[in-house]
């Protein structure tokens, strides 16, 4: 991964980030040597949200198909996820057996 110091950053400013990102999707900062933060270009951090939703809708998918999930209300979801913060609770693991 392409790297920019954090030095090289303050001193160049944005663009240091354009030149680095010019054949790039990210480019970490490093802070002291250490890679500490990654930047990118909107599109690419948009692509990245609508795959993670993507994913997340798959794995919702797959729970409901596998019997991992039931079907609630909002207000029922609601009133658990109430239920569990009030009690300190966990919430129950993925596969775990809901209670009615």
């Amino acid at each position: 991964m392409e790297t920019i110091g954090a030095n090289e950053r303050n001193t160049q400013g944005v663009s240091a980030l354009e030149a680095a990102l010019e054949n790039r999707d990210h480019v970490a900062i490093t802070v002291r040597g250490k890679s500490r933060f990654v930047v990118m270009d909107i599109e690419e951090c948009q692509h990245l949200r609508e795959e993670e939703l993507l994913a997340a809708w798959h794995q919702a998918r797959a729970d409901a198909a596998s019997g991992r999930s039931r079907p609630v209300s909002a207000t029922q979801h609601f009133a658990e996820a109430e239920r569990l913060v009030a009690n300190h609770a966990p919430a129950p693991s993925r596969g775990a057996a809901w209670k009615s």
